[in-house]
């Protein structure tokens, strides 16, 4: 099922996305309107809205945004790191995440902002140190993300707090996946960047140096994740600048596309 968050009239809510939207058009979607909130048991209201007729939110309010650095072995060499022996963590701050149609604002201390497709994990329920063969039942979804980045602060300041955690910085979207198999993230779901119809990233999910199992485990032995928090799970090589004026557009194989335009910020 794909669960998106909507403004309609002034009113959010979430709603079950029904229809085909295989050729990437939305055209002839429909929400049909959830009672209550998805990540407990819920009911279809069986009052349908088209897509076209509402503004798509991001599809989640996290508490905190975990994300994963270098972890596709081509990504951290195209930057000169080295492969790291853990995972190496950051966080994106809930003031930085915006949804699929949202402006992507460039930075005002930045010449060099970037993108990175990325595989979003959507928690479903609060859990801290989950086993492994736990980690299934805490997952609500995934969802599309771009882990945006001004590149040159991130070298200049050695540490990732500005450079990935300023407004507008994660853009998540359009939707929430809930029906993907793990084992079809194992087995590679193809993860594209494209920057005004351009392609410039291409790589699969199976390139992940920790599995998704993995990442929960490490995250939760530190912390408490809780209903809608969100883990980014690393970008494949291909990163890449981006200007004011670019369209840039993320499609994850079974879930969707999330498109954002860049903005001078105001």
């Amino acid at each position: 099922m794909r669960i998106a968050r909507f403004s309609i009239d002034g009113n959010v809510a979430f709603g079950a996305v029904e229809g085909d939207s295989a050729t990437g058009a939305e055209g002839g979607l429909v929400l049909n309107i959830i009672k209550g909130i998805p990540y407990t048991d819920f009911e279809l209201s069986g009052t349908r809205v088209p897509l076209s007729k509402v503004r798509l939110l991001p599809p989640v309010l996290p508490n905190k945004v975990v994300g994963i650095g270098r972890n596709y072995a081509e990504h951290a060499a195209e930057l000169g790191n080295e492969v790291p022996d853990l995972p190496v963590a950051f966080f994106k701050p809930t003031t930085s995440v915006i949804g699929s149609g949202d402006a992507i604002e460039y930075p005002s201390f930045s010449d060099e902002l970037h993108h990175e497709a990325e595989l979003a994990v959507v928690i479903g329920r609060m859990c801290r140190e989950v086993p492994r063969e736990r980690v299934k039942d805490v997952i609500f979804g995934y969802t599309c993300a771009n882990d945006v980045t001004a590149r040159d602060a991130q070298r200049r300041e050695k540490q990732w707090a500005r450079a990935k955690g300023f407004d507008t910085s994660c853009p998540l979207g359009p939707w929430v996946e809930t029906g993907i198999d793990p084992a079809a993230i194992a087995d590679g779901l193809a993860v594209q960047c494209t920057v005004n119809g351009e392609q410039r990233q291409l790589g699969r999910t199976s390139d992940m140096l920790r599995s998704i199992e993995d990442l929960v485990v490490h995250i939760t032995e530190a912390m408490t994740l809780l209903p809608g928090d969100v883990i980014l799970t690393g970008t494949p090589a291909g990163v890449g600048p981006l200007t004011v004026g670019d369209e840039v557009a993320v499609t994850i194989e079974g879930i969707g596309t999330l498109t954002n335009k860049v903005i001078k910020r105001g």
